[in-house]
This record gives structure tokens, sequence and C-alpha cells, in this order.
């Protein structure tokens, strides 16, 4: 069975091309980001992820972790793949130089991710929780807390765990009962249980860093009250080696769907007296600092929606092309392998569209992070933060929807031999179907985008989004055999602009009805922005046939793609329009009735 190999042309071409690799590198503090460099990172990152992550995903998903009294053992093999991993520095590769990071930017490590993701999906959770733990910590922590933890964590010789979820409290934040007592010593004694705890135990480091959510005595009620500790598993001797073990405890392991390799855990605190822990932050400000890891782990979770896609379509396509089956439809011809089939070449084509429109809907967004965080022109910087946060629900939510159909349709690639675990397809459905429910539901995330995205400024960084594809659009109109993809994305921008007029005029009045359509209406805005840099990558793959650089057959295969996704994938934006407008008020209107009665 044919293994993951990085697509590093695929990769080069997006961020040479979309994602502005070249002019970030000139910005303040990406320096390093220079061709030559970043060639040389992604050639060292996809032999790792082929040759040392892919072998042991299989092993990964048949074994699992176990679990026995209170200590998690990750599968065989994984413990030399960590150490090799924190020793390469890959732990460090986005992470501030000061605390001992590489601090690429993230137009870099984005694909990076990916990779990792793509190879063993369950392994590479661990590392993105030491980068959300370090962002947070660097914005928010003490010096003390920072000279701690943040050379540890960027190291990768400590692992990062996000502990928000209570058994009682789900997504809803405001309900979370972990409380903190102050002490004398300036510490904290932390009490309660969180579960769905990724890596909140395992053996692959030599301390865990948990980053709590919990309340004090004298909180205010609601989200308002919750302040955010960092409470090592072990404390933290003067030298900086673990010391003493902390009253933090795992209580029980999940049995999943999938990742069965990475541990997720049910945690106690304070059994014993009280775990200690380390104010984060002012009092009360706890989910503003966690939102950043949020962010961070949301982002990362949208990547995984690409990279599941990607390897899923690789082992489709070789399959296909193998596998012998039926006679071809118009000549009769027996003994032809299944991708000669048209309707395998249409779900073949459809799984490839589907991983490269939010691949690079993604790392364009990786780009405006390091526009937004070191541009020298602050309203240059301000704008691209904007559409950071409009986008945000975008990149999680749709990349992981897509992804799941990706995945799904590999296995139909495959037939019967798809249902049966053996040649391992299923195993990516299975360890994807998880990324559109944690880090926020697909429904958290379009109301997000409706509420707080949307109505809140009044469509105001949407309709700033809706004139750069109107440039792109009016360039595709303009540019020959392309002259179609931009008439029809000329008419998907007015159609998405006719449904946020819509969701503006109802947003007060009849808010269940917009919060009814809120789901198809990120679809709708995924697929348009799908069509976006679809159209872009034709254009800059027209221009480098036209001016004879780079790989003929490799440039005209990304207009092929480009012009099948216009034609399979972009119509359906319209009529998610009509599920918005439309769709929305029957949801409200139906009665118990609908559902079998009351």
């Amino acid at each position: 069975m044919t293994t993951y190999q990085a697509p590093l042309q695929d990769i080069r071409f997006i961020l040479e091309h979309l994602a502005d690799r070249e002019g970030i590198s000139r910005l303040p503090d990406c320096g390093d980001a220079s061709l030559d460099i970043v060639s040389a990172i992604l050639e060292e990152a996809g032999k790792f992820a082929a040759g040392v992550l892919a072998p042991l995903n299989r092993v990964g998903d048949t074994q699992g972790c176990s679990f026995e009294q209170g200590e998690v053992a990750t599968a065989d093999g994984w413990r030399d793949a960590y150490r090799q991993f924190s020793a390469a520095g890959w732990v460090g590769l986005a992470l501030p130089s000061a605390y001992g990071g590489q601090q690429m930017p993230k137009v870099v490590s984005t694909p990076v991710y990916e990779m990792w993701s793509s190879a063993n999906t369950a392994f590479s959770m661990l590392p993105t929780l030491n980068i959300g733990a370090t962002e947070a910590l660097a914005i928010a922590a003490s010096d003390e807390l920072k000279a701690i933890f943040l050379p540890k964590l960027v190291s990768g010789e400590w692992g990062g765990a996000m502990d928000l979820t209570e058994p009682q409290s789900g997504s809803d934040l405001s309900t979370l009962r972990c409380s903190a007592q102050p002490q004398s010593d300036g510490s904290y004694r932390l009490a309660g249980q969180k579960i769905f705890i990724s890596y909140g135990e395992h053996d692959l480091t030599e301390n865990i860093v948990h980053l709590v959510l919990a309340r004090l005595p004298d909180a205010p009620p609601g989200v308002k009250g919750i302040s955010l500790f960092v409470v090592p598993k072990y404390l933290v001797n003067a030298d900086g080696s673990p010391g003493a073990k902390n009253d933090v405890r795992c209580t029980s392991i999940e049995e999943k769907l999938g990742i069965h390799a990475s541990p997720t855990c049910s945690m106690s605190y304070g059994d014993s007296g009280g775990a200690v822990g380390y104010l984060v932050g002012a009092p009360n400000s706890g989910l503003q600092t966690m939102f950043i890891m949020m962010n961070e782990a949301r982002f990362g979770v949208g990547l995984q929606g690409v990279a599941l896609g990607e390897v899923a379509y690789q082992k489709a396509l070789a399959y296909a092309r193998e596998r012998v089956q039926g006679r071809d439809a118009v000549s009769g011809a027996s003994g032809m392998p299944i991708i000669g089939h048209p309707d395998v070449r249409r779900m073949l084509l459809t799984m490839r569209a589907k991983v490269m429109a939010p691949r690079m809907l993604a790392y364009v967004a990786g780009g405006w992070f390091d526009i937004a965080r070191h541009h020298p022109d602050a309203a240059v910087a301000e704008r691209h933060r904007r559409l950071i946060d409009l986008l945000m629900p975008v990149v999680k939510a749709w990349n992981t929807e897509i992804g799941n159909e990706v995945t799904d349709m590999a296995i139909q690639v495959f037939g019967g031999m798809g249902f049966v675990e053996e040649t391992g397809i299923a195993q990516h459905k299975r360890d994807l179907r998880i990324s559109t429910i944690y880090e926020g539901t697909t429904g958290i995330q379009a109301n997000d985008l409706i509420g707080r995205k949307i109505l809140r400024e009044g469509g105001a960084t949407l309709r700033l989004l809706l004139e750069d594809m109107r440039t792109v659009a009016n360039e595709l109109a303009a540019a020959g055999e392309l002259a179609w993809l931009g008439a029809d994305l000329i008419a998907d921008i007015r159609t998405l602009e006719e449904t946020l007029d819509w969701i503006l005029a109802r947003g007060k009045s009849e808010f269940a009805e917009v919060l009814s359509g809120a789901v198809p209406f990120l679809l709708q805005l995924g697929t348009v922005c799908g069509s976006w840099q679809m159209g872009r990558a034709a254009l800059a793959a027209q221009s480098g046939i036209a001016a004879g650089r780079g790989d003929a057959a490799y440039l005209q295969g990304i207009v092929d793609l480009a012009r099948f996704y216009f034609g399979h994938q972009a119509p359906q934006a319209a009529a998610l329009s009509r599920v918005v407008m439309r769709g929305g008020v029957q949801v409200v209107a139906a009665t118990d009735a609908a559902f079998g009665g009351a």
C-alpha cells in the first residue's frame, strides 16, 4: 500500500504564487524565510514525515495508548520518534528565538505542520499544543513564569496541554466549576475535574504544562469570572528540573473512533489538598488569553482537514491506478484500471480540488498572520488582522468539513476494500471525524462567523474581502480562456453579497432564522473563497506557461484543476445561498410534528 509523500510541488507553488513567501521574507523578523532556507526546511520536513512518522501511523492506530494506575504509555516507537522530533528542533520551528525557537514565519510553518498531520495526525497533536501554550504564556504570563516554562516548551522537553472542558459544561465555558484558592506565597490551589484533554498524560516528555481554566473565590459568574493558571504535572525545582509530583492526575483515557494514539484524558485536580498553580495574566481574564491557544488550535485543526484529505487522495489515486475492474464504458475493452472509469476520475478530481482549495486558503491565512504581526505599516497590519479574525471560522470549519468529504470519497474509490481495515484508508476517515467537533463544532464556528464577525461590525470586513475577490475576478475576466472563470466568480461574489445583506437585514429581528442558516452561510463563504484562490492559482499558472517558467505540465494541471473546481464545486455556492435565505426560515417555522410528534 502506498504511503505518504509530501506534496512539495503543490506546497512550493502556493507559497511562491499565492501566499507571498518572498514578500513576507522581507518583513522585520522574517528574514530567515529565504527561498533556499525554506526549500531546505520543506525537504527535511517531508523526509521526516514520510520516513519516521508515517510508518508509525498504523502502529499507533492498532495499539493505541494504555492506561494503568494514572499513567499513560504511548504506542511502540513513539518515544523514539518524539526524541528525534524534538532533538531536530521541529517543535520550536515557529516559536520565539528568545526562548530557543527558530522563529520561522507562519507561512513557512503551516505547510510543515500539514506534513506532520498527513503522516501521523495523532502524533502531530502534541507539538501543536506546545505552540498554543507558548503563544499564550509569551503574551500574558509574568517574566518569572516565562523563564521557567517557555524554554522547555519551545525545545519540546516538556509538553503542553489545554484544559478547558468539564463534564457538566461541554462547550459552554460559562458553567465551569474548577476552583482556585489563593495562597500566601502567591500561588494557588486548584480543585476540580476536566475531560477531553488531549495529551493530558503521556510518556513522551518529562513534564507536562497544563493551562487550566478555573474560578477564583470572588469571581463574577459566567465567562467574565474565568482565570487561567499554569499547572505543571511536576513542580519545578530551583534549577529548572522537574521536582515533586503535583496534585494533578489522569483518571482515565477515552476509547475513541479515531486518533487512537493520542491520549484523550479525564483529569482531576486537588484530590490531596490542591494542585499548585500560577495565575497567568490578570484575574478573571483567562478566557481572553485562552482564545490565543484556541485560535492556534483551530488553525491547526483546519490544517488537519487538508492533511488527511491529502494522504487519502494519494492512496486513492495509487489504488485507482493499480486496481483492475470492469470494462471501458465507451469501448467495451476489459482489463482496465479503475482510474479509466469516468466516475472514478470525477471522484479523484473532486478530491484533489477539495484538498487544494482549502490548502490555498490556509497558507494565505498563514501569511496574513505574519503580515499582521510584523508589517511596519499599522494600517496594513490591522487590515490583515481583521481578515484573519473573519476567516478563522472558515479555515477551521470549512476545511474540516471538506476534509471529511474527501476521506469518505477515498473509501468509495477503494470500494469494498475501503471498508476493510487492513487497507488503512478507513483510518483517515476515523481520525478526521473529530475535527468538525473539537475546538468548536462547525455550528459554533458558524455562529461565531455570523455573530462576532458579521453582525457586530455590519459586514465591513467581509465587504473588504469581497473587493479583493473582485480584483481577481476582473483579472480572470480579461485572461482569455479563463474569462468564464471570471464571469462565474463575479456572479458568486454578487450572490454572496446578497446573502450578506439578507443576514444584516434580519440579524436583530429574526436572529433565530439567521443562525439556522449559519452553517450553510459558512460553507458558501468557504466555497467562494475556494474559487477566489483557485482563480488566483489559474492566473499564476497561465502566466508561468506563457513566460516559459516552471514545469509546464504541472502548471497546465493547475489550470485544469481550477476549471474543474469552477465547473463542479463553485456552483454549490449559489445553492447554499438559497439554503441560507430559505432554509433558515423553514427551520424556525417547523413544529415538533416535523420530528415525529411533540
